[in-house]
């Protein structure tokens, strides 16, 4: 057959539209809080600042010197739109060797995949889901966008104001010190980052083998995400779960001990990441976050009264297993802290063979053997 009629075989980036999803989450997202154009340049240039004030401190707290350069990459104050486009760019970095293996599986099958409607519908699945995320983040650090047009070889920081502003009026809590005790949390990932430059590509490297494990899988897929839909709504709230139960929603499709053993890797990170980073926003004080005690207080309170769909959607993506990241992460840091110090615990970004297991972040002891500390 000549070559010019041999039909090219789907690529990974025909399998999700990421346009799509930018554009739904865009449309769908809530309106956020109304505020007049000078109320928002003047959040806007108060977050930067914040982010600014708030990097010597992560130094002091962590003792990284990698808080006092962090030049290869930016701080970004964005909207909710703005929140879910850059999440599309840095999932398809995340995802591109997933889909072009998934891809790749396809043309083997006897019923080949129609990447065209599939490419439609799933953007506009990932925009939904983007679309709900968009209101409740404060802000992230993403690692992976290095290469996608930043001309920086870090990531970037993004601050959604409508949700920081969000929070804070609910809360009714001082807006500057709100903001800089956020910024403490997120400008730790970015410093985090920094001080282990390996670490974007490990992360990447496994989220790559944990997906292909899932792309080998493909035949039950749709029957195992069935049941963890029907088995949402029977499982225990998170801050009453015990440590065994349920990771949550689509976490719950897992079910290959090799699968299971890459995502417990994966899990550990994040904990380990999310609970450093807790950390340090919890080790400032009054001289630092003058109410920061009345923040405290009402943050931890205001998670405890959620709707019903918010509920749903929260297990559904897995969300109250993160949360379970923050608290176990954070025992293990303070417990190694404990044991060895601030210094010793900055053994674990020196590489990746450093980093905690899973039952190492519920044992420190553990680790802290391990390391020879």
């Amino acid at each position: 057959m000549d070559s010019k009629s041999t039909p090219a075989g789907p690529r990974g980036s025909d399998l999700i539209n990421w346009e799509l999803a930018a554009r739904t989450a865009a449309t769908l997202a809530p309106a956020g809080p109304l505020l007049s154009g000078s109320e928002i340049g003047a959040a806007v240039d108060n977050l930067r600042t914040m982010a600014d004030r708030s990097v010597p401190y992560v130094h002091d707290i962590t003792g990284l010197d990698a808080a006092k350069d962090l030049r290869d990459s930016q701080v970004l104050v964005v909207d909710r739109a703005s929140w879910a486009k850059a999440n599309t760019q840095s999932f398809a970095v995340m995802m591109g060797p997933v889909l072009d293996a998934l891809a790749q599986k396809q043309t083997s099958t006897s019923k080949p995949l129609n990447t065209a409607l599939s490419g439609t519908v799933t953007g506009a699945q990932l925009g939904a889901v983007l679309a709900f995320l968009s209101s409740k983040v404060l802000g992230q650090y993403d690692p992976f966008s290095a290469g996608t047009g930043t001309g920086l070889s870090g990531g970037r920081l993004l601050l959604v104001a409508p949700n920081i502003i969000t929070v804070e009026r609910e809360l009714t809590v001082d807006p500057s010190d709100f903001r800089l005790w956020v910024c403490l949390h997120e400008q730790t990932h970015r410093v985090q980052f920094a001080a282990a430059p390996w670490l974007r590509g490990h992360m990447l490297s496994e989220i790559e083998k944990l997906g292909s494990l899932l792309v080998g899988d493909t035949e039950t897929l749709g029957e195992r995400l069935g049941a963890a839909l029907k088995s949402i709504g029977n499982r225990p709230e998170a801050d009453t779960a015990p440590e065994n139960a349920s990771r949550g929603g689509v976490l719950d499709l897992l079910q290959d001990p090799e699968q299971k053993a890459a995502l417990s890797h994966v899990t550990a990170v994040m904990s380990l990441l999310e609970g450093h980073a807790n950390v340090v926003m919890d080790a400032v004080d009054a001289s630092i976050v003058p109410t920061v005690k009345t923040i405290r207080q009402r943050f931890n309170a205001r998670g405890r009264d959620r709707g019903a769909v918010e509920k749903f959607i929260r297990h559904l993506l897995g969300l109250d297993a993160k949360m379970r990241q923050y608290s176990d992460g954070a025992r293990f840091v303070r417990s190694v802290v404990a044991l060895v110090g601030m210094e010793g615990f900055n053994h674990v970004w020196t590489s990746a063979e450093h980093l905690p297991t899973e039952a190492e972040i519920h044992n420190a002891r553990l680790w802290v053997d391990r390391m020879g500390l």
